[in-house]
């Protein structure tokens, strides 16, 4: 079985710099859009998408060097970045005016639907952000009317059904009756009121992460040794103890995972589709009886549903990986039996709801089951 085609390097990352609408407008002509799980918003024809399979999400990234700013548009469906190289400020509201959030390497901000939204590289290094968003169809953005009234100065326009026109390139400039048209100022004036505080509630900065040391059923085992740090949503934690700090739904989950070098988890099965991207080290994720695929950092793996996998930190420096899993329930790993056998000879297996509990204090026929 060949699952190349599940691993996307950075060589095979194509960016898109003419995306949207807003890409020829001064401060924001350096900016980059990949598309790498789904199609995601982008706005241009041209756009390579790495894998279209339907994950229930998409998944992409935005590069952009220091100065550079992407500016105000609302989104139907959830989108969170997750913050890999730079300094970034993050704005909303009606103008971009009622509030900013400052990120860096690590953090991971989500932003709510229906609510204007911009954010720039301020920093002095390249800035590289990857972006979750919820649905396979994630409906398109609505730009805010200056930026429609600014790109067209610089000859971009967009039609009603959301496509770019960019007459500089040689386009025909669509009829008034093709053009999509601004939203008015009390419509803009509608839209959602986020405070700071608010908005702080929805970022979780690398030195907020709730690691915990027995995140999983095999966490006991020799060479398991793991660590988790849940962020969005009912992710595959099995530490009862764990709770995210963002709650509402998103159509997936997110928690971080971390592995000591030569170090490993699973195998195990999941049901649902899962989406891993290396913030360090070199990853090694099993895949069935596949030769496994390996993955360096900014790289990213997505592992079928319904499919048996390891992931092994291979590097010299422990692994992190941000984990994106589709839904919004509770997920729930299933294990190898050898992984069971073992993890009750250590005293402990998963209780009724899907948590690690000590073995003794579970009922007698689950005890017997397992001995």
């Amino acid at each position: 079985m060949d699952l190349s085609t599940r691993l996307i390097r950075r060589s095979d990352m194509v960016a898109c710099k003419i995306a949207f609408i807003d890409c020829k407008m001064p401060g924001s002509t350096l900016k980059e859009n990949y598309s790498l799980i789904g199609a995601g918003v982008t706005q241009s024809a041209d756009q390579v998408v790495n894998i279209t399979e339907p994950h229930g999400f998409s998944l992409g990234a935005a590069a952009m060097p220091p100065g550079t700013t992407n500016n105000l548009h609302v989104h139907y469906t959830a989108e969170v970045f997750m913050v890999y190289s730079g300094t970034w400020v993050f704005r909303w509201g009606a103008d971009g005016n009622d509030g900013e959030i400052t990120g860096g390497p690590g953090d991971v901000v989500s932003v709510p639907t229906w609510i204007f939204r911009g954010f720039s590289n301020i920093g002095t290094d390249d800035g590289w952000i990857f972006t979750a968003l919820g649905g396979d169809d994630t409906g398109g953005i609505i730009w805010h009317p200056s930026i429609l009234s600014q790109a067209a100065e610089h000859g971009m326009f967009l039609t009603r059904d959301n496509m770019l026109v960019d007459t500089t390139a040689g386009m025909p400039r669509p009829g008034e009756a093709e053009l999509l048209q601004p939203i008015d100022r009390p419509t803009v004036e509608s839209l959602r009121r986020y405070t700071p505080e608010q908005m702080r509630r929805r970022v979780v900065t690398m030195a907020e992460r709730a690691w915990t040391n027995h995140p999983l059923l095999d966490s006991v085992l020799p060479g398991h040794a793991s660590q988790m740090a849940p962020v969005i949503g009912h992710g595959m934690s099995e530490d009862l103890e764990q709770a995210p700090k963002i709650t509402n739904p998103h159509g997936f989950s997110m928690e971080w995972l971390r592995i000591a070098p030569g170090q490993q988890v699973g195998p195990f099965l999941l049901a649902e589709k899962m989406v891993l991207m290396v913030f360090a080290g070199t990853m090694e994720v099993g895949i069935g009886n596949a030769v496994p695929l390996r993955a360096d950092a900014k790289e990213v793996v997505s592992v079928p549903a319904e499919s048996w996998r390891f992931v092994r930190s291979v590097g010299e420096v422990a692994l992190e990986v941000a984990v994106v899993i589709s839904g919004d329930h509770k997920k729930h790993p299933v294990w190898a039996e050898n992984i069971v056998t073992q993890a009750a000879a250590a005293g402990v297996a998963l209780d009724h709801s899907g948590y690690v509990a000590r073995l003794r204090l579970l009922p007698l026929e689950v005890q017997h089951a397992l001995a």
